[in-house]
């Protein structure tokens, strides 16, 4: 059966979530066959999946093109889909009528949003247009011009109030979860304890009620940086490259494609070409 909000929230203080990013139809299977319990179609795709040096030439189209694929391979997994980048900055109006444009093309659960107190009339709004919304808080990738890089938030007393504040304000609206983004864990910790919304980690630690990670990046997919906050929980980098190596080798030394790779006609067909 399809992990509702309800059964989500039920695991508050009681079991972790479990959360990777998907942007295709086979990824997608894959991480609902292990049990995952929801996933997130993420404008990381712009980064991971087009080529992008960050998110915001992502478009609604974009999210709207991996979102169907994904929700057609997710049987069980609750499937969150990402606002892109001036989709809901806009407006009022803009953010529910792209929220429901996504939702309604996608048949996905919810959409995500970053930004805390400042878009808490967009999540509102959402919200009152029947769907849930996961709001996102600390690094949000869409501001990274103005946060000045990829950088922790929440590190001095000040900004760690803001982020309280932040989480305070979506909670409020009706987000029914809170990405926490590179955020110290004893902030995390304490914006856990007190909102009653589940919170879903990355880079924010232990004391989130779920951790999300880009399954790229998990699974040592691309190789090269490794941020901080991810664990490698395989090495596929690797593992293609000397693939495609040695499929290069064998087709150049005519070793691929041998005799079990080749169909066979018989004598009495050959002959009939000559």
């Amino acid at each position: 059966m399809k992990k509702s909000v309800s059964e989500l929230l039920g695991r508050k203080g009681v079991l972790p979530v479990s959360m990777l990013t998907a942007y295709d139809y086979h990824t997608a299977r894959v991480i609902d066959e292990a049990g995952i319990d929801m996933i997130l179609v993420g404008d990381s795709l712009g980064n991971v999946m087009l080529g992008y040096e960050n998110t915001l030439a992502v478009t609604v189209e974009d999210m709207i093109h991996h979102g169907k694929a994904v929700c057609r391979g997710a049987k069980d997994a609750f499937v969150v889909i990402d606002m892109p980048f001036m989709s809901y900055q806009t407006s009022v109006r803009d953010a529910v009528a792209n929220a429901g444009r996504i939702m309604k093309e996608t048949n996905c659960q919810a959409v995500k949003l970053e930004g805390g107190a400042d878009y808490a009339d967009r999540i509102r709004a959402i919200v009152s247009a029947g769907i849930p919304v996961v709001a996102h808080i600390g690094l949000t990738p869409q501001s990274f011009n103005v946060l000045g890089g990829y950088r922790v938030q929440g590190k001095t007393a000040d900004s760690a109030r803001r982020l309280v504040a932040d989480a305070d304000a979506v909670a409020e609206a009706g987000a029914f979860a809170v990405t926490l983004e590179c955020v110290p864990e004893p902030v995390a910790k304490v914006i856990t304890g007190r909102i009653a919304p589940l919170t879903i980690g990355i880079g924010a630690g232990r004391y989130c009620d779920g951790q999300v990670l880009v399954y790229q990046d998990m699974l040592g997919y691309t190789g090269g940086f490794t941020p901080k906050f991810v664990k490698r929980y395989a090495n596929l980098h690797d593992t293609m490259l000397e693939a495609f190596r040695q499929y290069k080798s064998e087709c150049e030394q005519r070793v691929f494609p041998g005799d079990p790779y080749v169909f066979t006609a018989g004598d009495d067909v050959l002959d009939a070409l000559y």
